[in-house]
């Protein structure tokens, strides 16, 4: 395997497969399913959910900042919840951890003991972003990566890799097979928030963008197959 321990940054949206809202939980099966495939070839794996499924919070204006974001952390504790069911459920050992204090339903999450269990072969998901409002889930999951000394953080998206424009609206877009942190930055390229773009360059951290609805996609990336897009240091 090319990446042992790697960060797996998953969308709300990812959760609710055909559904605008909620979560269908066949889709959540056949996610875990591709994600305890590589849990036996001894690859060690975080994983960081969103919650837009349930709550799109900065469209909100209404709203004060703190609390909207608040509510996004319920939201992705919700599906944090549901992935570490079907884990069980698919017979991987798997413990939930939140970014805020939540006893009865979670762990809180403890760098020392998140590190623990995945060295004892545990798949753990990180729920509530980074604990903290104004920061996204995209900025946890770059977080998380540095904190576990992830090799990689793959980014599961609906879209195949990045293009250097919506390929959905214009057909000419081309597909970017490799690219630099700068260059993204620079391009304002729609990959990660900058926060999050900037804290995997300043710990040399490659993202990985692939789609996740292809089946094995997840294992060829594992395996250091070129799927995607990956996002580096080119210029080391």
């Amino acid at each position: 395997m090319k990446y042992k321990r790697i960060l797996l940054k998953l969308s709300g949206e990812s959760l609710a497969g055909s559904k605008e809202f909620g979560i269908d939980f066949t889709k959540v099966l056949d996610i875990c399913h591709e994600i305890k495939e590589i849990t036996t070839l001894g690859v060690e794996v975080g994983i960081v959910v969103g919650g837009g499924n349930f709550w799109r919070g900065r469209s909100n204006e209404q709203m004060d900042r703190c609390t909207s974001d608040y509510i996004g952390m319920l939201g992705t504790t919700m599906n944090a919840l549901a992935l570490g069911d079907a884990f069980k459920q698919l017979d991987v050992e798997v413990r939930v951890q939140t970014g805020v204090e939540m006893r009865q339903i979670a762990e809180y999450y403890i760098k020392d003991r998140a590190l623990k269990h995945l060295s004892n072969n545990r798949v753990v998901v990180f729920g509530c972003g980074t604990g903290s409002p104004f920061f996204s889930t995209d900025t946890a999951a770059a977080l998380r990566a540095a904190e576990i000394n992830a090799d990689a953080l793959l980014k599961a998206t609906n879209v195949d890799a990045i293009y250097d424009k919506d390929p959905k609206k214009y057909k000419d877009a081309k597909k970017i097979e490799e690219i630099s942190y700068l260059e993204v930055l620079n391009q304002k390229l729609n990959v990660m928030d900058t926060t999050a773009t900037s804290l995997c360059m300043d710990n040399d951290i490659p993202i990985i963008v692939f789609d996740i609805n292809e089946k094995g996609n997840l294992k060829k990336v594992i395996k250091g197959n070129k799927i995607g897009t990956i996002v580096s240091n080119k210029e080391k």
